[in-house]
């Protein structure tokens, strides 16, 4: 013998190799099958169906008065589970819980816990218990030879292998357990869905699983938040066996509160309040000003949530209480279960119905064969009394004078032994002589019987028949109507940290040694700043704590900060180089901020330009992104935001004291690039530095425009500037003696 060594005489000594697999196999095979995962029958682990079985034979049914939970615990241990009855009774807790079970099989008196806390329930001895009226789907037909019957732990009792469950019960209450190597995690369902489904199969056994969804909508929780899994995820669940469900609370507004009316399966509105309320002390939700649980017994979850005022955007708010609180769960979809044929598998859900269909006309057949042999019997010995009434005074003389009076009935009516032992046990008020037409009147309709039985079994199309009349039966006593609605939600998505921040206006302010800063306000003077030593002022713009400040240098490229992250005015700040991986040497031209939709004239100095939007400009990139084309010699000049594009004109002008107006709405919108000619000026004059492009301005109907010349400026109003208009890339107009070499130019409302 292989792995075997022979010591002494009777004694022998297995390799510790072989010894511990084979024992970790055994012990794997055991939490397997007979402790972790539900069989396909009838949905159940075999505590809960020793709990149940053994609930029926107390008589714990459903009519019947609650008896102490203790008393059954005891039975289960001493009969058929013994195992710690603290892990018994949490079983038969489960089996009782409304918010757990979709379908509860027990019915619970006194303290089974609740949603907050599913692990409160009252020990043992306090509470009581008897069967629902639900769980007759799976006791009703037991004692009808329907089931295999084993042996219980002591060989002293026998216990059901498996309940014939009349609905399929293991998709109706899930289960969840992990064994060794494998888990399961089968979510509740409906049970009218899966009827339904199940009467479909039995017509169309060939049905994959996907045409099953027009039945099977999906997993059907004992909670009314909403399941927000696509269809095609559902689907393919149902198709592969394993995949994610998403659930999540349902809302409604009261006077501008919000007030969360469910909650996903298995959530704690107590752990709700934890997560909103941490949210809350860590700031990080400014805009709720209060938090309250308004549950009682009649609204069993009322969680209100008060939004700080009435501009806050309350969908926003909930969509980021979704994706960072419990509010919105997802959960884990295994269909691992027991088939008949006693091994584990992932099944679809086509296969789990098919599978569990012929478990069930297995389970019908052999009800209807014991049924069968129960009347043939009753036949039979019926045929044995009418014999007996034939010929009662020869029966009395037998019985009176024979000392072995079945012999002698036997041999002398030509009886079987059953006919002769009904004859022998008959009471003498039985004699009557309407009994024999009591007897005839049973046997007629125990042959009409017998004949149907034996119709339907001859019969695979009436035994399917019987089925689908037997499962719409079901459905019409134990189904309702779905709890769980299936909605299409949009993604969650939480609160970044830019979106929590107050809208406080700053000023962000650049050096021209590259170093930045933002102060509090936009009413402030930049040049007044303190600056480091041989350092000034280069260039400033008006922003928002919660936006994005964009920074462009020369070569055209931009670089995004986040406003909050700036330092403060108050010291020198910081330097652009240590936040970019920007080439050193060349310095920043522009800073602009604004909202994502803002758009801004983008222009350099050779004469071109462009329309972008602002969130076309941002970057996540520490390097950067290319936006504006230079070309050579050129630099890039300052954008200018844009207010309205209908019936806006674009005035440039050249430091030759060239002036150009066109229509704003002639120059292109672009993410990137070179843009469109302006004012036309000699590549070799922007090259040479001789005359480029040195301002560009808006100019609308309320506004004028400003030109600089050293200490001078000029003031155009829009019935002057009718005689700088000309088509785009033009030379454009001289302006007026004295204004021949310009600044920079603005646009101004008019006074």
């Amino acid at each position: 013998m292989a792995g075997v060594i022979s010591i002494d005489e009777g004694v022998e000594s297995l390799a510790l190799k072989e010894y511990t697999e084979k024992a970790y196999l055994d012990y794997s095979m055991y939490v397997i099958l007979d402790r972790a995962l539900p069989h396909i029958g009838d949905g159940l682990k075999p505590v809960q169906r020793r709990i149940i079985y053994a609930m029926s034979e107390l008589g714990l049914k459903a009519t019947a008065k609650h008896k102490k939970s203790a008393r059954t615990i005891g039975d289960v241990l001493g009969k058929f589970h013994p195992h710690g009855d603290s892990a018994c009774y949490e079983a038969m807790v489960l089996m009782a819980q409304t918010f757990a079970y979709r379908y509860p099989l027990i019915d619970g008196q006194g303290n089974w816990g609740s949603a907050d806390d599913p692990k409160s329930f009252a020990a043992m001895r306090y509470t009581e218990a008897r069967l629902a009226p639900y769980a007759n789907v799976l006791l009703a037909e037991l004692g009808q030879g329907t089931v295999d019957w084993g042996n219980n732990f002591d060989g002293t009792l026998q216990e059901p292998l498996v309940l014939p469950a009349r609905v399929p019960n293991v998709l109706l209450n899930g289960a969840t357990g992990i064994a060794v190597g494998m888990a399961t995690d089968i979510p509740p369902h409906n049970l009218r869905e899966l009827i339904a489904a199940s009467i479909y199969l039995l017509d169309h056994p060939n049905t994959n699983s996907a045409a099953l969804c027009q039945f099977v909508l999906g997993p059907d929780m004992p909670t009314q938040a909403e399941i927000i899994t696509p269809a095609t995820e559902l689907k393919h669940l149902y198709t592969t066996g394993r995949g994610s469900l998403r659930m999540r609370a349902l809302y409604d507004t009261e006077n501008g509160d919000l007030v969360i009316s469910a909650l996903p399966y298995q959530v704690s509105g107590a752990r709700i309040m934890e997560q909103v309320a941490a949210q809350m002390q860590a700031k990080k939700l400014p805009m709720v000003a209060d938090l309250r649980d308004e549950s009682d017994h009649e609204n069993l979850t009322r969680l209100v949530i008060v939004p700080r005022s009435n501009k806050i955007d309350n969908n926003r708010l909930m969509s980021h209480l979704f994706a960072t609180t419990d509010l919105e769960r997802t959960y884990r979809v295994n269909l691992n279960m027991i088939g008949t044929n006693g091994l584990p598998q992932v099944k679809s859900l086509s296969t789990i119905l098919t599978e569990w269909l012929e478990f069930r006309m297995v389970t019908v057949t052999r009800r209807l064969e014991h049924r069968l042999g129960r009347v043939l019997e009753r036949l039979h010995i019926l045929t044995g009394l009418l014999i007996a009434f034939l010929h009662i005074d020869e029966v009395i003389t037998i019985i009176r004078s024979k000392e072995q009076p079945k012999a002698a009935l036997r041999q002398q009516l030509n009886l079987s032994e059953q006919q002769a032992e009904a004859i022998l046990e008959l009471k003498l008020r039985h004699i009557a002589r309407l009994e024999d037409v009591r007897i005839k009147a049973e046997q007629n309709k125990l042959i009409k019987e017998r004949d149907q039985l034996q119709l339907i079994l001859d019969s695979r199309v009436r035994l399917k028949n019987l089925m689908k009349r037997e499962l719409a039966a079901d459905a019409e006593t134990f189904g309702n109507d779905r709890c769980s609605p299936i909605v299409i939600g949009a993604e969650a998505q939480a609160f970044s940290e830019r979106d929590l921040l107050t809208a406080e206006p700053i000023t962000v302010v650049l050096s021209k040694q590259g170093w930045v800063r933002a102060a509090k306000g936009h009413d402030i003077d930049p040049t007044g700043l303190n600056y480091k030593s041989g350092d000034a002022h280069l260039l400033s713009v008006r922003a928002h704590s919660n936006q994005m400040v964009v920074f462009i240098n020369d070569t055209g490229r931009c670089y995004t900060l986040e406003a909050h992250t700036l330092p403060s005015a108050r010291r020198p700040g910081e330097p652009l180089s240590g936040r970019f991986n920007a080439p050193s040497g060349v310095p920043f031209a522009a800073a602009l901020s604004g909202s994502n939709e803002q758009q801004f004239l983008l222009t350099t100095d050779a004469g071109y330009g462009f329309i972008a939007s602002f969130s076309d400009l941002l970057s996540k990139n520490k390097a950067g992104k290319a936006c504006i084309s230079v070309p050579q010699g050129a630099k890039v000049l300052v954008p200018v935001a844009i207010r309205q594009l209908n019936n806006a004109w674009v005035a440039v002008v050249s430091n030759a004291g060239r002036l150009l107006l066109f229509p704003l709405l002639e120059l292109p919108l672009l993410a990137r690039g070179k843009g469109n000619k302006m004012i036309n000026i000699p590549p070799n004059h922007v090259a040479n530095r001789e005359e480029y492009m040195v301002g560009s301005a808006i100019v609308v109907p309320d506004t004028d425009l400003v030109i600089y010349s050293g200490k001078r400026h000029l003031r155009l109003r829009p019935v002057n500037l009718v005689n700088y208009r000309g088509e785009r890339g033009n030379r454009g107009h001289k302006l007026p003696q004295g204004f021949q070499k310009v600044g920079h130019i603005e646009a101004r409302a008019r006074q």
